[in-house]
């Protein structure tokens, strides 16, 4: 029997193998980071490393990190009480607390006339569709970047920035809320004052050190250029697939992208429905952000871009990484090739 094979990496990323070492290594620490016994310190030392790791591969240092529970708490940190503006294509959690009226263009690209009321994510999660970021935003969703993406917080020019540990491959439960040096924002969760008030409990020690880990390894994996190999494979999918399959969109392939992101839309053939039957074939795929799959729905991202209710509830999207072989990619072709052609006779 073959090996299943994954690609839904934009939903979660498989946890790095520094990651895990950094996690087992934090377990065995027995101080509460905010005792000042050397136990406490001990932890306190892990916390304080992770954020500078993360710091270092986001381009951030002097910036504030603030560790969260992840990228959705994060955006509740970030934009709780203010008002600000951003496009329909923006993840559900930062378009629950901003007004999704930017107009978007048909490759998926927002145009942003007042940055400072603005919210505008670095790349589409459905799409991977990346936007040019203007000067003075208020706040922009990293998450799906991060890791892929040669980012400089500081030459961003951003008041904040959201990031996510598992998009990586860290582990999942743990984000941080990226503060332009001398900007602040209300606690949310109030209680012991931890994260430089901005965020109290007692910090997830183990999460926070894997976190660290994996994007000082992800920021070296991005710099040996493991990416581009990813981005040669997912050209070898679009190819296999717009050769022998007839009326098929690859969503934003006319602009930049994600090197590993393909949003495939087929007319009529509803995305759960595909979904359903790579997973039986073996493959790993989603119709969409992972915070929406299972809803049935129209995608709202392909709409903004000006597909019709048909076309936006008949996408899927296949996400590589790393360690995606040409062969896995060729295979989910020949699997997703032969449900295409039996839609198409049923169809005729």
């Amino acid at each position: 029997m073959r090996t299943r094979v994954y690609l839904d990496h934009n939903a979660t990323a498989p946890l790095l193998p520094e990651a895990r070492a950094a996690m087992i290594a934090a377990m065995d620490l027995l101080g509460n980071p905010s005792s000042v016994h050397a136990e406490g310190r001990a932890a306190k030392a892990v916390i304080e490393r992770a954020r500078a790791q993360v710091a270092a591969a986001l381009g951030a240092e002097g910036a504030d990190i603030v560790f969260t529970s992840g990228a959705t708490e994060a955006a509740g940190l970030a934009l709780a009480g203010r008002s600000l503006r951003t496009a329909p294509v923006e993840h559900d959690a930062v378009a629950a607390w901003t007004t999704p009226d930017l107009a978007v263009d048909g490759q998926g690209l927002v145009q942003v006339a007042d940055p400072a009321r603005t919210a505008l994510q670095i790349a589409n999660s459905e799409t991977g569709v990346i936007q040019d970021l203007p000067k003075g935003l208020a706040v922009s969703d990293l998450s799906q970047g991060f890791g892929k993406l040669p980012i400089a917080f500081n030459w961003l020019g951003c008041d904040m920035g959201l990031v996510s540990a598992h998009k990586l491959g860290g582990p999942k439960g743990v984000g941080a809320l990226v503060l332009r040096r001398g900007l602040d924002v209300t606690a949310q969760i109030r209680g012991g004052g931890q994260e430089m008030g901005r965020r109290s409990g007692t910090e997830n020690v183990i999460g926070i050190a894997g976190f660290g880990a994996a994007a000082e390894a992800a920021a070296r994996a991005l710099a040996d250029g493991v990416w581009s190999r990813v981005d040669e494979l997912r050209n070898i999918l679009e190819t296999a697939l717009e050769s022998e399959a007839e009326g098929i969109t690859f969503a934003g392939k006319a602009t930049g992208r994600l090197p590993n992101t393909t949003c495939i839309v087929t007319p009529g053939w509803k995305g759960e429905t595909q979904v359903m039957q790579m997973d039986l074939a073996g493959f790993a795929v989603s119709a969409g952000s992972a915070c929406s799959s299972g809803k049935v729905r129209a995608s709202r991202v392909l709409q903004a871009m000006g597909f019709d209710d048909v076309a936006a509830a008949s996408a899927i999207r296949v996400s590589l990484g790393p360690a995606t072989t040409e062969d896995e990619v060729l295979r989910f072709c020949e699997a997703w090739l032969a449900q295409y052609r039996k839609f198409r006779a049923r169809a005729a």
